[in-house]
C-alpha cells in the first residue's frame, strides 16, 4: 500500500472536480488596453539580505512614477495573511512558493505589473511558477549577492540566528540556494561594489521598455 506524506494527502483531499471555466466577457487584452501596459511577473529571487525587498519597491516606486500599475508580493508580507498556516519546511516552502505563483498569475492577467519578491531557494519551484504563464510573461531577476555580504549585512539578523543554532533550515547556512541558469536578469554584487537599488531597477524598467511591456 503507498502512504502519501501528510502535505501530498492534504493536497489531494482539495483538489476541487465537476468545476468549468467561465469564459469572462472583459479579457486580459481588454484590460492591458485600459492601463496601457502588459501585465506580467518579475519574480525577484536571491538570498536573505540581497536587497530583493528593497529593489521590489524602488522598482515599483519608479514604474509608479512612470504612470505604471505594479503590485508587491512580498515573501514576508504575504506569510502574514495568505500563508500565516505555512511553516518553514521543506514541503510548507514549496506551498508557499505556489501559492504566491498563482497569485501572482492573477495579477498579471489582470493587466498588472506583479512584482514578487522572496528568496524562492529552488529552481524546480520557480519553474513552475515560471511554467503558469505564457511564454515571455515571466521575469526572472536573479540578485547575485555573494552570502558573505549578505550575512554581514543581516538586516533581520537572521544569519546570526541560523550560525547560533536557533533557526534550522536557513537558506545558505544549513539549506541549500539554487541559483538561477537561465533567468532573464542577473545584477550581481562582488565585494565592496555596490550598485545603487535605483540603478538596479532601472536595469529592471529598461529591460520591460525593450520587451514592450510598458505600453498596450
Amino acid at each position: 500500500m503507498i502512504v502519501l506524506p501528510p502535505f501530498l494527502l492534504m493536497l489531494t483531499v482539495r483538489k476541487s472536480t465537476n468545476i468549468a471555466w467561465h469564459k469572462s466577457s472583459v479579457e486580459k487584452f481588454d484590460r492591458q488596453e485600459l492601463l496601457q501596459q502588459k501585465g506580467c511577473v518579475i519574480w525577484i529571487t536571491g538570498l536573505s539580505g540581497s536587497g530583493k525587498s528593497t529593489l521590489a519597491c524602488t522598482l515599483s516606486r519608479g514604474l509608479h512614477l512612470r504612470g505604471k500599475l505594479t503590485y508587491i508580493l512580498d515573501g514576508d508580507n504575504v506569510r502574514h495573511g495568505l500563508n500565516s498556516d505555512l511553516s518553514f519546511k521543506v514541503e510548507d516552502r514549496a506551498e508557499n512558493i505556489r501559492r504566491i505563483g498563482e497569485v501572482a498569475k492573477l495579477f498579471a492577467d489582470a493587466g498588472i505589473i506583479c512584482i514578487a519578491s522572496l528568496i524562492s531557494p529552488y529552481r524546480k519551484d520557480r519553474d513552475a511558477c515560471r511554467a503558469l504563464l505564457p511564454e515571455g510573461d515571466f521575469i526572472e531577476v536573479f540578485l547575485d549577492v555573494p552570502l558573505q555580504v549578505c550575512e554581514a549585512r543581516d538586516p533581520k539578523g537572521l544569519y546570526k540566528l541560523a550560525r547560533c543554532g536557533k533557526i534550522k533550515g536557513f537558506t545558505g547556512i544549513d539549506d541549500p540556494y539554487e541559483p538561477p541558469l537561465n533567468c532573464e536578469i542577473v545584477l550581481q554584487q562582488k565585494g565592496g561594489d555596490c550598485v545603487s537599488p535605483s540603478d538596479m531597477a532601472e536595469t529592471v524598467i529598461s529591460y520591460l521598455e525593450e520587451k514592450g511591456y510598458l505600453q498596450a
